[in-house]
């Protein structure tokens, strides 16, 4: 695999400017995962074991993120693409499983992907829910009597975020581009900032500290895991949305900015908690001091929250057109809103069904915390049956989606953590 560039400036203008559209428009998802991926896996520890635990919390983290989206999606599945569209539906295309006939017995491959696409649809509907409700409870740390309004906060931010998907991708990444820079780049320098103040954080590293936490804490297991799973939630859309911007830009911008800024701030989150053992609040807000610079980073939370919303909205766009490509979604009205990507689209009819969604969870669930644990079936869902259906492309004679052997034995062998995750995930539920 050839890696990007080494930076920003070796790209010319409109590469740049895919690049910066991709954070605004694909990386808004994951890019939000530290507002509450590590507060949801450490609270699932005793109070007195956190500071020590966090170690583990740490290391799940960073190598989910490594073996999860640098490998599997960025190394292994986005090489698979139908006309440069990827998604559940790519694999299915490629697959040649959709040209059945209709009077035969339906394959029960395709049935799974149909219950993948309406995972990444249950994503696209609770995505902008516990984004927009996570970010809004930041409020009440700054002004307690804020708690009251939240709700109503939260939902008129859900309102305008849907009634600007008629621009289109391109205005929306434009926009919402250059908030993503900065956001990666706070969520950066504080976690660089914080790693100062407890460089003992950074022997996370070693994922041996990660399976001693699994197995000193076997009553924990399903929690933990469960609030590291949101740390990877919004994998799914940089196979989704690759219609959007393009693998290559949407690599660069995972190399460049995304990873380097989620790595960095999930250390120092870490390295708070164990400078401060007794400090029991959001890890992620505790980042910055009281005062001006908490209240600004809450702003700047709120507007990423929003743009996090972005990344599933657009690849539930990019499913159903696919869904109705194939047959297997009633025709709708599908408008092209630039020119130059043939990927990007607006649905009008999918765009009222979310915001209907996602306001009706945000008045169900009342909570980021009482999402937490559906957010993780959908992800975990999606990614499974993603992996399922690749190893299923990768292992048929000939292979059809990706060459090299070493990635169709990655493949098999995450299809099975995988699928034990999403039972866990499960039971954290039912």
């Amino acid at each position: 695999m050839r890696f990007p560039s080494s930076s920003l400036s070796d790209l010319s203008a409109p590469k740049a400017a895919l690049v910066v559209g991709a954070l605004g428009v694909v990386f808004g998802d994951i890019g939000t995962s530290p507002l509450y991926a590590l507060r949801e896996a450490v609270n699932h520890l005793p109070a007195a074991e956190r500071s020590g635990a966090v170690m583990g919390v740490l290391s799940l983290i960073f190598w989910s993120l490594i073996c999860v989206v640098s490998i599997k999606y960025a190394t292994v599945v986005m090489r698979a693409h139908n006309q440069g569209e990827g998604g559940i539906f790519a694999l299915l295309a490629l697959s040649g499983l959709e040209r059945w006939k209709a009077h035969q017995r339906v394959p029960g491959a395709i049935i799974i992907v149909l219950i993948g696409a309406a995972m990444l649809c249950g994503e696209g509907v609770i995505t902008p829910a516990i984004s927009v409700l996570s970010a809004t409870e930041g409020l009440e740390v700054i002004v307690p009597a804020a708690r009251d309004f939240v709700i109503p906060i939260c939902v008129g931010i859900l309102v305008a975020l849907f009634w600007v998907q008629r621009r289109g991708t391109q205005v929306i990444g434009s926009m919402f581009g250059p908030i993503m820079l900065v956001w990666f780049g706070t969520l950066g320098l504080l976690g660089l900032w914080r790693i100062w103040e407890a460089p003992e954080v950074l022997a996370s590293l070693n994922p041996q500290h990660g399976f001693d936490l699994l197995r000193t804490h076997p009553e924990s297991v399903v929690g933990i895991l469960g609030g590291v799973v949101l740390a990877i939630t919004g994998v799914e859309a940089l196979y989704a949305d690759m219609g959007h911007f393009g693998r290559k830009a949407i690599l660069r911008a995972w190399y460049l900015i995304v990873l380097p800024g989620l790595a960095l701030n999930y250390f120092g989150q870490g390295a708070h908690v164990i400078a401060h053992p007794a400090d029991m609040g959001n890890p992620f807000l505790s980042l910055a001091p009281e005062g001006p610079l908490r209240i600004g980073l809450v702003a700047l939370s709120v507007l990423a929250a929003i743009i996090a919303s972005q990344a599933l909205i657009s690849g539930t766009f990019s499913l159903i057109r696919q869904a109705i490509q194939l047959g297997y979604f009633p025709r709708l009205k599908v408008l092209h809103t630039n020119a130059d990507q043939r990927g990007q689209i607006y649905v009008p009819a999918v765009n009222f069904g979310l915001a209907v969604g996602s306001i009706a969870t945000v008045l169900l669930f009342k909570s980021s915390s009482a999402l937490a644990a559906a957010y993780g079936i959908a992800v975990t869902g999606t990614m499974a049956v993603t992996t399922f259906f690749m190893a299923a492309l990768l292992c048929c004679d000939p292979p059809l989606a990706v060459e090299p052997t070493r990635g169709r034995r990655h493949v098999l062998g995450v299809l099975g953590v995988r699928s034990g995750v999403f039972r866990r995930q499960s039971a954290q539920v039912f």
